[in-house]
């Protein structure tokens, strides 16, 4: 039985996977390290690529794309190891000697759940990859890169399929607060996401994100929050995407909107059904904790 593994979901992206698997390639061909991905439905050639070109991987296939969060799931139920990286199929290790920082801060740090990564989001990474970041525990950390004890992932519920994308680890990380669990950032493992932020907006899926990550968030605090703290919660976020987006004139947003506030009414019974809310005490102690720290930039 490996010590680690590398989980990685995609879809019709073969082009970046290549050139993940390019740059993990040392990682992944280690004895103590097992590769899962999951093809989710992909048109590409992706299944074939990766059989014929890494036979080592673990493949599993979906003729039918099942969803980001449901993939991740099946992953991190597959997988035997200790503990298990999750990365995005854009998004690759740049530190030297990753495996053993996880494998001694997890020794190190019993109640660690999860590891977050430090993350560089941007097409091209910088010269300088020097920090003077300390290891922190935090809120939540960031799907594209981080590390399971999966000991603890065991001691939760899944990630929520229906959520479909965006908000998982956010509720994992409640979870794992209620549990006792902890949440660190350790930044001496850099990953690159090789993503231009900037350039989202015009993409074809922007209105489509947008509402998803609107509604994953009203979710939570229906799931999560003490029911006093929603409706000023809830309104702030409302006026924060008439202010910086539909008073600017950005239409798709409103749309988006709506969009998510008709998700939010039409998922009521099952949010009460899986409702595990934070007592006032719960909440104001996990409100106490630093933020999850999304994105890294050279200095």
């Amino acid at each position: 039985m490996s010590k680690f593994s590398v989980l990685i979901t995609t879809k019709n992206r073969l082009e970046y996977l290549k050139f993940t698997l390019q740059k993990l390639d040392s990682l992944i061909n280690r004895v103590d390290v097992e590769c899962i991905i999951c093809d989710d439905g992909s048109t590409d050639g992706t299944y074939g690529y990766i059989k014929e070109n890494f036979p080592s991987i673990q493949l599993i296939r979906h003729k039918k794309s099942r969803g980001l969060i449901a993939s991740r799931n099946e992953l991190l139920h597959l997988t035997k190891a200790t503990y298990a990286i999750t990365l995005d199929d854009d998004a690759h290790i740049v530190s030297q000697n990753p495996l053993e920082i996880i494998e001694t801060f997890f020794e190190s740090n019993k109640k660690c759940a999860v590891m977050a990564f430090r993350i560089f989001w941007g097409k091209d990474l910088p010269e300088n990859v020097s920090h003077n970041l300390e290891n922190t525990q935090v809120k939540g950390f960031v799907g594209c890169g981080h590390a399971w004890n999966m000991q603890a992932w065991n001691d939760i519920p899944n990630y929520p399929n229906w959520f479909m994308f965006y908000g998982e680890e956010d509720f994992a990380s409640y979870h794992l607060f209620k549990k006792k669990w902890q949440v660190h950032f350790v930044p001496n493992i850099l990953v690159h996401h090789r993503v231009d932020i900037k350039k989202r907006k015009k993409n074809p899926d922007y209105q489509t994100r947008l509402r998803r990550s609107l509604r994953s968030g009203w979710y939570l605090y229906v799931l999560f929050y003490p029911w006093q703290v929603i409706p000023r919660k809830f309104l702030y976020t409302l006026w924060i995407q008439f202010k910086s987006k539909v008073f600017k004139g950005d239409f798709k947003a409103f749309l988006a909107i709506i969009l998510a506030l008709c998700d939010v009414v039409i998922n009521i019974p099952r949010l009460m059904i899986h409702a595990n809310r934070f007592s006032k005490k719960e909440f104001l102690e996990y409100s106490k904790q630093p933020n999850t720290i999304i994105y890294w930039t050279s200095k």
